[in-house]
């Protein structure tokens, strides 16, 4: 479309070199919502500059909170945030929206929020979110798009999620820190990101403990405080840059990452053949001679995360030999393989299986982002592909990379961003 930013790369230069890792968009998000409870001002550094943050920030604003930027840190005040409802539009540009149902319920005890948007990659269904907070004394009722959720008081209870969803963990832990009595939840999503909402929330002054472990407590306190936090680096982007080394027959060095998040990506990794080596808050990459393929199956963590699996079907486009790769959490997380196919990748897909024989090389073609990681897969061909590369719809990757492109570049490759 006319106007649309968009991403031309000529590929075939090898990546090397030093990049900083920004923080979590999915740790980020959930602390931001967490914020609408504090009762104080909430500073957090390392907030990546991206789309989803902007929506999340707007809709803090519209809630009644004060959010200003303090030079490199975030300062939020929700103290005065007043409002319960939110537009159906807000709700509808960022899936991540439906993180402040907790928050809202266990503050103001009423909340009405139309269904979240975000990437079409498969259901996200809130009935998790919903019959928990159900447990703890809430009721809810669903019209035309739309959710209405209030409550006399919120109890602490014991849930059993079905599946370890994590929006479900993060919106039960929140709106149990101010529940009366205890709340366990168990078969509880053990993401980092998680952890890091815990820590987020303990500095607050709330008592939460057992993150990363599939039950999680939470004595409920009567009020939330002010705090400063430090965001945890963004494993998927990380990985991204991992893959990228990999992919480009490149070496680069990742710093600002923890390298414990990273470990199912990692041993896939040397799988292929790469390099690895880690030291303290630095992973480096080194590119196999000839990359092998390996089979993935996408897992709830610490199995190999579902973030990663576009980018990991690229590499496997053009490792030697046959990779299966088993999609387990999305149900339409391959809308990338038609694209990756007009590069010349040898891909057969069925149903939630896809079978990727390896090819010597992509050659480039004009493809289009279906979604956030999707797009940065066809980033990552298009860095390892015979001529020019045009990648279309880029604001689905400004959503969850910061600066991707200027990244990129900085480690030598060819690749210009062009607004219109």
């Amino acid at each position: 479309m006319i106007g649309e930013p968009r991403i031309r790369i000529k590929g075939g230069i090898p990546l090397t070199g030093t990049v900083r890792i920004s923080g979590a968009k999915n740790a980020v998000l959930p602390i931001l919502a967490a914020s609408l409870m504090s009762s104080g001002c909430c500073r957090i550094k390392d907030v990546p500059q991206l789309t989803d943050v902007d929506v999340m920030l707007e809709l803090l604003s519209v809630l009644g909170a004060k959010v200003q930027w303090e030079g490199e840190r975030l300062s939020i005040d929700a103290s005065k945030a007043d409002t319960v409802e939110i537009s159906a539009d807000l709700m509808r540009r960022m899936r991540a929206s439906n993180l402040v149902l907790g928050p809202l319920l266990t503050r103001f005890r009423k909340v009405r929020l139309f269904h979240p948007g975000g990437c079409s990659i498969g259901s996200r269904p809130m009935e998790l979110h919903l019959r928990g907070l159900q447990k703890m004394g809430a009721r809810y009722v669903e019209k035309h798009g739309y959710f209405e959720v209030e409550t006399d008081h919120l109890e602490g209870t014991e849930i059993h999620l079905d599946f370890p969803s994590v929006g479900a963990t993060e919106n039960l832990i929140m709106a149990a820190c101010l529940a009366k009595g205890t709340t366990v939840i168990r078969n509880a999503a053990k993401e980092p990101e998680i952890v890091d909402l815990q820590n987020f929330l303990n500095s607050m002054g709330a008592r939460v403990r057992g993150a990363g472990l599939d039950i999680i407590r939470i004595d409920g306190v009567e009020k939330l405080g002010g705090c400063s936090h430090q965001v945890i680096p963004d494993r998927i982007e990380a990985g991204t840059f991992m893959v990228a080394a990999a992919i480009t027959d490149g070496d680069i060095t990742l710093t600002n990452v923890i390298p414990e998040h990273l470990e199912p990506i990692t041993a896939k990794l040397r799988e292929t053949g790469a390099t690895v080596e880690e030291e303290g808050d630095t992973i480096r990459v080194v590119a196999a001679k000839t990359s092998q393929s390996v089979d993935i199956k996408t897992m709830p963590y610490p199995g190999f995360p579902t973030d990663m699996q576009p980018q990991m079907m690229a590499l496997m486009a053009v490792s030697e030999g046959t990779s299966v790769i088993s999609e387990s959490i999305f149900e339409n997380r391959f809308k990338h393989v038609d694209e990756l196919r007009r590069m010349g990748a040898n891909i057969r897909q069925e149903g939630r299986l896809s079978i990727v024989k390896g090819v010597p090389r992509l050659s480039g073609a004009v493809v289009e982002c279906t979604d956030l990681r999707a797009g940065a897969a066809l980033i990552l061909a298009g860095l390892s592909a015979e001529n020019g590369t045009t990648v279309e719809k880029i604001y689905h990757i400004d959503r969850g990379y910061e600066n991707l492109a200027q990244k990129m570049a900085s480690l030598g490759a060819n690749i210009i961003r062009e607004e219109s």
